[in-house]
């Protein structure tokens, strides 16, 4: 099998000479220190090496479990936030056909996600729409109790129940959490739902390989066996004992890690012309964001769609101030076959292209972009993918989660935690008169009135 390929030459140019490989030995330790367990965070490394643990047996179990979903629902509705629905949500719309909502395709339930917001439009015409549909639900919380998602799992538990009946409704309704404690957990034992357990060492946005991802991606119709074998692969190409040059998440880690520091680039673009690879952007956004934005330090992680967004965003990138760079997502073969077609009017001038397969121009609008913004100060990276399939997207996650790991540690930073996260939760919950936040709440209601 090919594999995914890192090309860092049109970074490095912006760079002084040998300054990447410079970073060599800061890599190669801040990967020793991933796999000692001696850096910041060493609670929260079950990701390191767990494509390469996975058992037949639990994918066997994941499968079973995504067959009777499947053989029972026309819809799923997945219940997370963050990393609890983002993996999930990047690997099925790289891999599902643009308009899978609108298509009714007996073979494969429709996949929903919600829980991931408190907008009360939405949920009020996310039930509306669930209200004549066979619907099952995979809830996905350590904790039980964080607020978009218990909210939402309220809602349709009791949906649920009311229209399947409650004996039904429990072969419908999946609990992923906490192996022991936790709401999720209380309520997935009380009414004894199937349940698969959140490793306690893996943090949600690495936890795309474990049930978080695997299930709702089984229960789409994916190869969650090839998923993983690409991921163990990657894992094994990325090794400490690789060297730094055959080693491209440890070139990718230095080569970020340079541009920041050495260059001012506090921006990272990450670009695809692909739209089915717009919530692997989002995806990418959290695990580098929430891993790396601590302490006042950490390049901000920003998306765009191209060729869409050239025409929004494109003047800003061409010209605008130099404090940005882009690391381009290529998709070297696409999976259909498209002509451009002949037209005798031809008022739109494009005759010129019939005949062409419209990735070719796709391929020379990536290639013209890419040399355009590099002419115009912005450093590219570029990682190209063979095809865009389970075992490809399988490689892709694990690349970027462990050079993820590797380029915090570079950084300074602890890339496990996320202390930020909660500072809105506080404020909410004493806004809101939570039991327990009295003192918060009085202190919050006393400064809005002074301001």
């Amino acid at each position: 099998m090919k594999s995914i390929s890192l090309d860092i030459t049109k970074a490095a140019q912006f760079l002084k000479k040998d300054t990447v490989k410079a970073y060599a030995p800061q890599v190669k330790a801040a990967q020793e220190a991933l796999e000692r367990g001696t850096c910041p965070g060493n609670d929260f490394l079950g990701w390191l090496h767990l494509p390469s643990s996975v058992t037949p047996a639990f994918i066997e179990e994941i499968e079973e479990c995504a067959k009777t979903l499947r053989e029972k629902c026309e819809v799923i509705v997945v219940a997370g936030i963050g990393g609890s629905y983002l993996g999930a949500r990047a690997v099925i719309e790289a891999l599902a056909n643009s308009f899978s909502w609108l298509i009714n395709d007996k073979r494969n339930p429709t996949i929903m996600f919600a829980g991931n917001n408190i907008g009360e439009d939405y949920l009020a015409e996310l039930t509306d729409f669930l209200k004549d549909k066979k619907f099952g639900v995979i809830n996905i919380s350590k904790s039980g109790t964080t607020t978009e998602t218990a909210l939402t799992f309220r809602l349709l538990k009791k949906q649920c129940e009311l229209q399947r009946g409650k004996a039904e409704a429990k072969d419908v309704i999946v609990a992923i959490t906490d192996a022991k404690k936790g709401a999720a957990r209380t309520c997935a034992d009380k009414e004894g739902y199937k349940s698969f357990v959140i490793p306690d060492n893996v943090g949600g946005r690495f936890s795309v390989l474990t049930p978080v991802g695997l299930l709702p991606i089984a229960c789409a119709g994916y190869d969650i066996k090839a998923l993983i074998t690409g991921a163990v692969d990657m894992e094994k190409a990325t090794s400490p004992a690789v060297s730094f040059e055959n080693n491209i998440a440890a070139q990718y880690a230095a080569v970020r890690n340079a541009l920041y520091s050495q260059a001012g680039k506090k921006i990272e673009i990450m670009v695809n012309y692909q739209p089915k690879l717009h919530y692997m952007s989002e995806w990418w956004k959290q695990l580098y964001g929430e891993s790396e934005g601590k302490d006042h330090k950490g390049i901000f992680p920003a998306s765009c769609d191209f060729t869409t967004d050239l025409h929004s965003m494109g003047q800003w990138i061409q010209e605008g101030e130099r404090s940005i760079y882009e690391t381009v997502i290529s998709i070297e073969r696409p999976n259909r076959n498209m002509l451009f077609p002949h037209d005798d009017e031809n008022l739109d001038g494009l005759n010129f292209l019939a005949g062409k397969r419209v990735d070719e121009v796709n391929k020379m609008a990536e290639l013209g972009t890419r040399l355009a913004h590099v002419d115009g100060g912005v450093p590219n990276i570029r990682i190209s993918v063979p095809e865009l399939n389970e075992y490809y997207i399988g490689q892709l996650i694990y690349f970027f989660e462990i050079a993820c790991g590797i380029s915090g540690n570079v950084l300074g930073v602890n890339p496990f935690n996320q202390p930020g996260v909660e500072a809105y939760k506080k404020n909410m919950f004493a806004l809101l008169d939570k039991p327990g936040y009295e003192a918060e709440s009085k202190a919050i209601k006393e400064r809005l009135a002074q301001e």
